[in-house]
């Protein structure tokens, strides 16, 4: 579990978290959503510890992060599994020697028990003969998985996903957020989603936390949030008239 109590963050005179507090739940998917410049981005690289907050505390399953020793910061990065926007693979690296690096850094395991390792995970994300292959010889989709595998092969306690479905058509976008879900269950993760696709929200939202303007306006899940009056999370999720259809349909069945 993640819990953060009351956090800030600042650049220059640009006040972008003002005092946000809420928790992300271990074996679940939690998803942060709002509005481009709703401080989501900074919120999650906050949660990274690639931002220094300016006040608060963050505590990964009960232990504060500023009061880490720099040994134990160094084991709790370890635990933590990132899958970029743009999935940030590297280029000169077989897609098999990618999702090998995360061991590479952080353990001293023989090349031998990483090579077995990439292959389990490689093989958890239905990938089973693209070891060789480079990034640019791999789908969208293809990349995407390489990503989840590289972020889950050390085991993480913590997985952070920022923007999974970022140019990915819907019928991949789909798969890739029940791929995250799955794996979130199956080793009971505390997975983080910062996302803006509405269809993720619906699919896979089992926490959610609306952000606007650097504020925690609403939180809840893809069941409640049909529920609520939140006239700032209304106008975001009802932008369109699917959307607005659904929640009649969903209202209209739960009366």
């Amino acid at each position: 579990m993640i819990e953060v109590k009351d956090i800030h963050k600042s650049f220059g005179d640009a006040h972008i978290l003002k005092g946000i507090s809420t928790t992300f739940e271990t074996g679940k998917t939690n998803l942060i959503i709002g509005q481009s410049g709703s401080g989501k981005t900074v919120f999650l690289k906050c949660l990274l510890g690639l931002f220094e907050k300016d006040k608060g505390t963050i505590s990964y399953d009960g232990n504060i992060y500023s009061e880490l020793t720099d040994d134990q910061k160094r084991d709790l990065r370890a635990d933590m599994g990132m899958v970029f926007q743009g999935s940030a693979l590297f280029d000169s690296m077989t897609i098999l020697e990618n999702v090998m690096f995360p061991l590479r850094m952080f353990t001293n395991q023989p090349k031998s028990e990483m090579e077995e390792r990439a292959d389990f995970v490689l093989k958890r994300v239905n990938l089973v003969d693209a070891h060789n292959k480079y990034p640019a010889e791999a789908s969208g989709g293809m990349q995407k998985r390489v990503a989840i595998a590289r972020a889950i092969v050390n085991k993480p306690k913590f997985l952070f996903c920022d923007e999974p479905n970022s140019g990915l058509d819907p019928k991949t976008a789909i798969v890739i957020d029940n791929l995250i879900q799955e794996i979130t269950d199956e080793y009971q993760i505390t997975t983080v989603i910062n996302s803006h696709d509405m269809n993720s929200v619906m699919e896979i939202g089992e926490k959610i936390v609306f952000l606007k303007d650097g504020l925690k306006a609403w939180e809840g899940s893809k069941e409640t949030i049909f529920k609520t009056d939140n006239k700032v999370v209304t106008d975001f999720v009802y932008s369109s008239n699917l959307f607005k259809k659904v929640r009649k349909m969903y209202i209209e069945e739960n009366q």
